[in-house]
């Protein structure tokens, strides 16, 4: 039995996605967004609500806008590279406009349950229950996109921290933090070195008295603005570095990328360094760490030991007296709304290619976005739901149980000795492995030998250039007519935001010789390539 009506259950940038696939491949998407706005994550509001993610108010991108954006929906060239949150939500506006997806989405609308028919063997069909205003609806679907995200439910392990709960002051996880205002003059810890916390603690420490940010196992501190200035992404996650990285062995890589970031300061000296390598555990993006631990409104101290009424005890013996305890100590998945076997799916990592289950008898249920990709999240859910909703059509089959199982493992087994057991990693992937990866199931990965035959110019740029998502617009299903303009104007939009003081001078004759001769390396690095993966 064809899908036709699928359920989308949430609003952020995975589930606008979703809607407008499904409108591709010509579904009818119904979208309960459990608020009263689009943007999930992104919307940021004066007060945490429970059950909601929640952001602080100068939240910031982690991945550039070239990188970040739909395959199909540029963003305006003045952008920043680097967005505030309330420039996101701009563009998810937008994009919503664009494309008419408001029509299909139910505001205030909870998804109480999610459960499989009593026929679902024979037609893949789900019965869904959803909370309107307090009055309960029943609908049934033919398919189901889980988009609800995974920046929801904060973990407060508290149980890791002995004397906490005697601790007479404030203690609160980042979920709920919004400015820093109200903490000036305090003595703050910041438990938890992720991005985060990296963020809180930096921010924290121009107003506060003091600030310790508290930390087990360290970590590798990289910067969004990379070299000669470029956005990180675009520098590092091309088609040509996917390349190199695929004949260096992981200790090379590990021993370039620590020199690279101690090269800018010491781990060791600022008190950062981890003892796992750089490719076993996510970095984090720390551009003010350095300068507010130099300036000392920054003290990196190791792991709580204990906490008493008013202080905290470190493990290194010492003890500070403490205002206010900030835990950055990440997120819980909840799928509480599905069925027992699917609660803890996104924990365990037993998805097929972190999308489907393997062992349902139709492949009606798809998870979008719940996977941690290293790089930008918008690309990696779209490119899933394009994909998952092929499946839903029978235009694109799943392979059987027995193999999907297989890979999982094989999946497991990867990440388990690539990484450390955390649940940070646990749903890890590279950005343009994954993308690729994906794309070959719908028939979209460029073919980079062939389009140099045709279009040099193009070949270059998708290449050597940043892997944008335009790159899987080029041919197959989905084909948009503006992603061979969008890939060669990118450089342009990169530069746009960022150049507003314009100098008029000629340039050099030797920067005119350096670009030609980069030209002509970078065309012959690309045959050479092309021919060691014949």
């Amino acid at each position: 039995m064809p899908v036709k009506r699928v359920a989308v259950i949430g609003a952020g940038v995975s589930g606008l996605s979703a809607i407008k696939c499904c409108l591709e491949e010509g579904l009818e998407p119904t979208c309960f967004e459990g608020s009263n706005d689009i943007g999930g994550l992104w919307r940021y509001k004066e007060k945490s609500e429970v059950g909601r993610p929640a952001i602080y108010r100068s939240l910031t991108c982690n991945t550039s806008k070239e990188m970040t954006a739909f395959s199909d929906y540029p963003f305006p060239d003045d952008y920043p590279n680097y967005m505030h949150n309330s420039k996101m939500m701009e563009y998810l506006q937008m994009y919503v406009k664009h494309f008419e997806l408001l029509k299909h989405i139910c505001f205030l609308s909870k998804v109480c349950s999610v459960r499989k028919r009593s026929d679902f063997s024979s037609t893949g069909q789900w019965d869904v229950v959803v909370d309107t205003d307090g009055k309960q609806e029943s609908y049934i679907f033919d398919g189901i996109m889980v988009c609800s995200g995974h920046y929801t439910y904060p973990n407060l392990p508290l149980k890791d921290f002995p004397g906490i709960r005697k601790f007479k002051r404030p203690y609160f996880h980042t979920w709920e933090y919004k400015n820093p205002e109200k903490f000036s003059g305090k003595r703050i810890v910041v438990i938890g070195i992720g991005n985060s916390g990296a963020d809180v603690a930096c921010e924290l420490s121009h107003v506060a008295k003091q600030v310790f940010l508290s930390t087990r196992r360290g970590a590798w501190i990289w910067n969004r603005v990379w070299d000669n200035g470029n956005p990180m992404d675009t520098v590092l996650f091309t088609r040509f570095y996917n390349n190199i990285s695929n004949w260096l062995t992981t200790s090379v890589i590990n021993n370039w990328a620590e020199n690279k970031l101690n090269y800018k300061f010491n781990h060791t000296n600022f008190g950062v360094q981890p003892q796992h390598r750089f490719l076993s555990h996510q970095p984090t993006f720390g551009d003010d760490m350095p300068n507010c631990i130099i300036s000392g409104r920054l003290l990196v101290k190791p792991n709580v030991m204990e906490f008493t009424e008013n202080t905290a005890i470190f493990e290194d013996g010492t003890e500070e007296e403490i205002d206010v305890v900030i835990f950055a100590t990440g997120y819980t998945f909840d799928f509480s709304f599905l069925e027992d076997d699917f609660k803890n799916i996104g924990s365990q990592n037993s998805t097929y290619k972190f999308v489907f289950p393997p062992f349902l008898e139709k492949p009606t249920l798809a998870f979008i976005g719940i996977l941690q990709p290293v790089g930008a999240t918008i690309p990696t859910s779209e490119l899933q739901s394009r994909w998952a909703v092929r499946i839903f059509k029978g235009l694109n089959k799943l392979p059987s149980k027995k193999y999907m199982i297989a890979d999982i493992k094989r999946t497991r087994g990867k990440l388990d000795k690539q990484f450390l057991p955390s649940p940070r990693d646990v749903n890890r992937v590279p950005y343009v492995q994954y993308m690729d990866e994906i794309a070959s199931e719908i028939g979209v990965k460029p073919n980079v030998f062939c389009l140099f035959l045709r279009d040099p110019k193009l070949a270059l740029e998708v290449f050597f250039g940043p892997c944008t998502a335009y790159q899987y617009r080029l041919q197959g299903p989905g084909k948009w007519a503006g992603a061979r303009t969008a890939i060669l104007t990118q450089r342009e939009r990169i530069i746009k935001p960022i150049k507003t003081r314009v100098l008029y001078h000629n340039q050099p004759p030797s920067s005119k010789l350096s670009w030609l001769l980069g030209t002509c390396l970078s065309l012959a690095l690309f045959i050479f390539v092309f021919l060691m993966n014949r």
